[in-house]
């Protein structure tokens, strides 16, 4: 029986005979219903057969997991009084698809100790499930099991061993296994090319593909595409698009996920252009999993004329598309049309709500980010929430440096039992010590046993912003004494504590080391406040020296450090010299022009302070009204500079002439 047709109709035959069907026949009943989704009936016609071998509790189980309903394999599987390698493998299996790893590990171990013989396709089912859970010692101990029984030579074990390896992080490991089979089919070669990609060794890539060409196929093709999309190099993935169209492989649909990503990569509306093109000219616009990764491209070339378009057609919902098309929006400020297509969405998992609380982030509007929170713990309650969606809410409570509303959000992880992962600690040290609470930062970072290099720039970062920055220098050198490498982020923190703390001599050693001893090139931040440092500590040539020595542009930042410490030191002849450049770069930012006012009126010089003043004017330059906040009884209060329209204006500047007259008396000679 190789339909469904030919199955109900032998069926209908033998029971208007009257006949009782063999145990063959009814075994490829069972097996035929189960393949076309009618476990049902596949269940009725076992239930009713008064004698059954292996063969059809094997058909029984394999059905009931075929159709996601793992409870009723395994109590079929427990009920089985003869179980076979075949009977173990699904069920295993099974649990692997369904995400119970456990499970599946637990019935591997009483595989082993029954005696149950342990076959290829076992095999490779576990080494897939140990690369998914990057358990190397596991992996190893099957690998030895696979030599002893010679499982190791064929091609699916060891590309399977190869796989396993690299994604457990053992790329050298994976190679060898390569190189020591015998016989390198195009399985093994697509596994250890798809090693290479994942490693970033590229040229061994295209080394291993290139041997015996003729054999490579679509897979070969996309893997390879893939990798260089993925490492960065999105012009050599078009290419390799093009030749491989040339050479007449089959494109799928991964094919054109891998060429999208790398016109998204590259921000290049021309490449994404041509790659639609070339999708309608070959009718493949109505595969929903293509035109979501279209919809991407024109959002990320900010095109969302065109990403609506193309997401209008998509005639089902697609989650890709729509949270791509919502990230568009964010990315030009366009919340309002972000929040209605989300609010239009029937379903909406993880991906849109991510989406969204992204754009929030983005552009910094605090408040809808604990709104969308507060709405997200209410219409999924009992949901575990991805945890970038925790980060962007404790990112928003560091901004605002709104304590409570970061305790509130701890208390919940702690709540729903979620576990403290980097991200998620990184950024809950962050948010502590953001909010000048260094005690907490302090009491998560040692609750972390694996520290990484984010988690170290937070709590450095930390250390410096809330002036304790011999312990931030400490931190630091803890760091290197545990061999984690620094990057950019580290040195910023680094670099701003010597400068709170005046340490000269420090700042210097420590810049110096970047290039000389971690291969880091410094950025325009670390430039900054460098001239921040020789600017406080009176070395005003030094500052300027270094100024002119940059290999990028100074911008305004670094001039604006260096024109304060002109007027903290009271040199205008250079404060002149900053004059010139600084105006250049922001001729129409009202601060500035204000800043430099400053200067010249602290050292009595009225002319020059009233000739900005008249530039400042002649440019039309504006300077925004100075702001600050406060998170005071569950809200955000937010002051600007002669602000009359507070709620409680009156008590506010009541309490300042209270305090202003306290101040007096308290200066009033006795």
């Amino acid at each position: 029986m190789k339909s469904l047709g030919q199955g109900l109709s032998f069926h209908a035959h033998i029971i208007k005979k009257g006949f009782l069907p063999t145990i063959f026949t009814s075994n490829q009943l069972i097996e035929v219903y189960s393949k076309t989704g009618l476990l049902h009936e596949a269940r009725r016609v076992f239930d009713r057969m008064p004698e059954r071998n292996v063969f059809s509790w094997n058909a029984i189980i394999h059905g009931h997991i075929k159709n996601k309903d793992l409870k009723e394999a395994r109590l079929l599987f427990d009920l089985a009084p003869d179980k076979d390698s075949v009977s173990y493998n699904s069920m295993i299996s099974g649990y692997v698809s369904g995400g119970l790893e456990q499970k599946a590990l637990e019935l591997f171990a009483k595989m082993q100790c029954n005696g149950t013989r342990i076959d290829e396709f076992t095999l490779t089912t576990m080494l897939n499930l140990v690369a998914k859970l990057t358990v190397l010692d596991y992996g190893k101990q099957i690998h030895t099991y696979m030599v002893k029984t010679s499982n190791d030579s064929n091609s699916f074990g060891s590309s399977s061993l190869v796989d396993m390896y690299s994604k457990c992080g053992c790329f050298s490991d994976a190679f060898q296994v390569f190189n020591e089979t015998s016989e390198k089919d195009l399985v093994s070669k697509n596994a250890m090319v798809a090693a290479c990609c994942r490693e970033g060794e590229l040229e061994l890539a295209f080394d291993i593909f290139q041997k015996v060409p003729a054999i490579n196929d679509t897979v070969s093709w996309n893997t390879l595409i893939s990798g260089c999309a993925q490492k960065g190099y999105g012009v050599k993935a078009l290419e390799l698009f093009v030749q491989m169209g040339k050479n007449g492989i089959r494109q799928n649909e991964h094919t054109f996920a891998s060429v999208l990503n790398a016109c998204s990569s590259l921000k290049s509306l021309k490449h994404g252009k041509e790659v639609h093109a070339f999708v309608l000219k070959n009718g493949l616009s109505l595969n929903s999993f293509i035109s979501s990764g279209i919809v991407d491209v024109y959002c990320k070339c900010d095109n969302l004329q065109y990403a609506e378009y193309v997401h209008g057609a998509i005639h089902t919902e697609n989650v890709f598309s729509n949270s791509s098309l919502i990230m568009g929006y964010c990315s030009q400020g366009k919340m309002v049309q972000a929040r209605m297509l989300f609010d239009s969405l029937s379903e909406k998992n993880s991906v849109v709500w991510t989406a969204l609380f992204s754009g929030y982030i983005r552009l910094r509007q605090c408040n809808a980010v604990y709104d969308l929170f507060r709405e997200f713990t209410m219409r999924e309650s009992g949901v575990v929430p991805d945890v970038l969606i925790l980060v962007t809410v404790l990112g928003a409570c560091a901004i605002q440096a709104a304590l409570d509303h970061g305790k509130q959000v701890h208390n919940y992880i702690i709540r729903m039992g979620i576990e403290m992962e980097d991200k998620l600690s990184s950024a809950m040290v962050d948010m502590y010590a953001k909010c000048g609470n260094m005690n907490y930062s302090e009491v998560i970072f040692k609750q972390v046993t694996n520290r990484d290099q984010v988690l170290y720039n937070a709590l450095m970062a930390g250390y410096a912003h809330n002036g304790r920055e011999n312990e931030a220098i400490l931190l630091f050198e803890e760091m290197l004494r545990r061999d984690i490498g620094p990057d950019e982020v580290t040195f910023i923190a680094l670099l701003s504590a010597c400068r709170h703390a005046g340490l000269v001599d420090a700042g210097e050693k420590y810049f110096g080391s970047m290039v000389e001893d971690h291969g880091i090139l410094p950025e325009i931040d670390h430039y900054s406040c460098m001239v921040d440092l020789f600017g406080r500590a009176n070395r005003l040539d030094k500052a300027l020296s270094l100024i002119t020595m940059m290999p990028v542009k100074p911008d305004a930042i670094i001039w604006g450090a260096f024109l304060n410490a002109c007027r903290l030191h009271g040199n205008l002849e250079l404060a002149r010299e900053a004059e010139e450049k600084l105006l250049d770069i922001v001729a129409y930012n009202g601060a500035r022009y204000v800043q430099l006012a400053n200067v010249y009126a602290a050292e009595g010089e009225w002319t020059d302070m009233r000739r900005i003043r008249n530039k400042m004017r002649g440019r039309e330059a504006k300077k925004l009204a100075g702001c600050s906040w406060v998170y005071v009884g569950n809200k955000v209060n937010i002051f600007t500079s002669g602000d009359r329209f507070h709620m409680e204006a009156e008590a506010i500047y009541a309490m300042m002439a209270s305090l202003n007259a306290e101040m007096m008396g308290n200066m009033a000679p006795t």
